[in-house]
């Protein structure tokens, strides 16, 4: 039997996800969350062989609690289950330890296999998002680089990025003019767009 812990913010996403898999025969689904902070603490009472992770959740995301549950559980393998086929969010997964990634329009048949395969010791990544991840490169952004874009995300001033980060002004403004030049982005908001869009925020 695959011991499942499920971990997604959406309700009937993740009551239709505990549904599917439960009429697998293989397949139990032994604790269900809706934020990120809440996995590492479900998944060392439930002990569970597989947490299948969404990305964007409150309490911090699937990535996050990816890298949490390497060290707290190592012996829980990590699926990322998204809606959003970025790149980035493929090698940051990869990177936090997971050893699957796929999207949500998969069909439910094939997250069962899925789950199998990475019983097995096998990697399953959508191969779609697997081409697009080796054609994209690495992330060529500092970490301090994407701190200052996803501030810049919702247009707020040089001074309100600067007094969120404990920055200067004169820092932010280099950090935001090295990322444009490194994304080659006519201006911050276009730089924060196409870093989002690639999953490197």
């Amino acid at each position: 039997m695959i011991r499942v812990l499920l971990a997604e913010d959406q309700a009937m996403v993740r009551g239709a996800l505990a549904a599917l898999l439960s009429r697998e025969a293989d397949i139990e689904v032994v604790a269900e969350v809706a934020r990120g902070d809440t996995v590492i603490e479900t998944a060392l009472v439930a002990q569970p062989d597989v947490a299948l992770l969404d990305i964007e959740m409150p309490g911090g995301g699937g990535l996050m609690a990816a890298q949490a549950l390497r060290t707290a559980l190592p012996s829980c393998r990590v699926v990322i289950l998204t809606t959003f086929g970025r790149s980035g969010y493929l090698r940051r997964a990869m990177e936090s330890g997971a050893v699957g990634f796929l999207l949500k329009d998969e069909p439910a048949k094939a997250l069962a296999v899925a789950l199998r395969r990475v019983m097995a010791g096998e990697r399953v990544v959508d191969p779609d998002l697997a081409v697009a991840s080796l054609s994209e490169g690495n992330n060529p952004l500092t970490s301090r680089e994407r701190e200052v874009l996803s501030a810049s995300l919702f247009g707020a001033s040089l001074a309100a990025i600067a007094a969120q980060l404990s920055l200067s002004e004169g820092t932010v403004r280099n950090h935001l003019s090295v990322a444009m030049q490194k994304l080659g982005a006519q201006n911050r908001m276009e730089a924060a767009r196409l870093a989002e869009q690639k999953g490197w925020l």
